[in-house]
């Protein structure tokens, strides 16, 4: 399969990082999504969402939206429950990542690596931290009496939330309050053929400690 990707994208990690622990061959196309590249008419054709990560196979289907990306590359694997109630309790957890976690720790750390330092969206940034440290002190008492999210074991629950919960501090949301979800990032750094997201180049990403 071939990945369309952009490498310093938590959304994009998640889909490389279960590739890798899968052990399964893929092809890595780079898609810069601060540049337009993800507008071109070529790839609106294949993805008229224009964004990454895609996933295209050689029969010609493509899949998109990272979450439903690894749950189609999890089905069959240990990495997702077969028991119903707890394929649910997983899939509850990256929905909770789409609607209540990465809009705000994703998005924090988009604003204060690849906006100018005069941006008026620097503004948001009080709000937007706030939510996200909401956001990391809900999995944090979830870890307080559980080891993973996606149910007795490491899957992709744990995957989805892991990308941009590892990069917080990218955006100015710190986890020093947070030490069960400071040992579980831990954790998955243990599992098996983890990888870690690619730090964004020096060009895309602006100072972060004049963030404010």
């Amino acid at each position: 399969m071939t990945v369309h990707g952009f490498s310093p994208s938590g959304n994009c990690h998640k889909v490389r990082l279960l590739l890798e622990q899968l052990g399964r061959e893929y092809r890595w196309v780079e898609v810069r999504s601060d540049d337009g590249s993800t507008r071109t008419p070529g790839f609106i054709a294949k993805n008229p969402n224009g964004k990454v990560p895609m996933i295209e196979l050689d029969d010609g289907r493509v899949l998109v939206e990272s979450n439903a990306i690894l749950h189609w590359l999890a089905e069959g694997t240990g990495y997702l429950p077969d028991d119903p109630w707890q394929r649910a309790q997983a899939l509850s957890w990256m929905f909770f990542e789409q609607y209540s976690h990465e809009p705000y720790i994703a998005v924090a750390r988009f604003i204060c690596g690849w906006t100018p330092l005069d941006s008026p969206r620097r503004a948001e940034l009080p709000v937007l931290r706030e939510r996200g440290r909401m956001a990391l002190a809900v999995m944090e008492r979830h870890l307080q009496s559980h080891d993973w999210f996606t149910g007795a074991r490491y899957g992709i629950a744990d995957v989805a939330l892991f990308a941009y919960t590892d990069v917080a501090g990218h955006g100015g949301i710190g986890l020093d309050q947070f030490p069960c979800v400071q040992a579980w990032l831990e954790r998955v750094r243990s599992t098996p053929g983890f990888v870690p997201m690619p730090a964004p180049d020096t060009v895309a990403m602006r100072r972060i400690d004049e963030s404010g």
